[in-house]
């Protein structure tokens, strides 16, 4: 797949699949769900990221708002990558998504989909787009286990 994953146009295509058919796209009425609302104040991203994580697993994860094509093509990535990992693989995995955006070193297959967005790094506007779901799910773990 990594082989794939080099291909500009299959890039594109893994892009608007989340942006098109966003998964865990609904968020949820259930007070057991952590919630994070996000805005950017540059462009249209407005969404709320929540999730639901029990001892040290995410059991789920789900967004819905406004956002543009990297913003939610991003979160619904993550949510694929995320969901049923435990703390500590969900942090590997948020590390790496940053080392990719922030161009140092990641490892492409703990990524997955989500190398599909390794060109943002080169588009400075289009960096918030990629990370603010992201953000929001950091924002909960770290919340999380600041109350432990």
């Amino acid at each position: 797949m990594t082989s794939l994953l080099n291909d500009p146009q299959v890039l594109r295509e893994l892009i608007m699949d989340h942006y098109q058919y966003p998964r865990h796209h609904a968020l949820k009425e259930d007070t057991s769900y952590a919630s994070v609302h996000m805005a950017s104040d540059s462009c249209i991203d407005d969404i709320t990221v929540q999730s639901k994580i029990e001892g040290d697993l995410i059991q789920d994860i789900c967004f819905d708002g406004v956002a543009c094509t990297i913003a939610t093509a991003s979160t619904s990535m993550m949510t694929e990558l995320l969901v049923g990992k435990t703390i500590d693989e969900a942090n590997l995995i948020i590390d790496n998504y940053y080392a990719m955006i922030d161009e140092k070193e990641y490892d492409p297959e703990i990524l997955q989909e989500a190398i599909a967005l390794k060109g943002v790094s080169k588009q400075a506007n289009r960096i918030k787009c990629a990370t603010i779901g992201w953000k929001a799910i950091r924002q909960m773990i770290d919340e999380r286990e600041n109350a432990k």
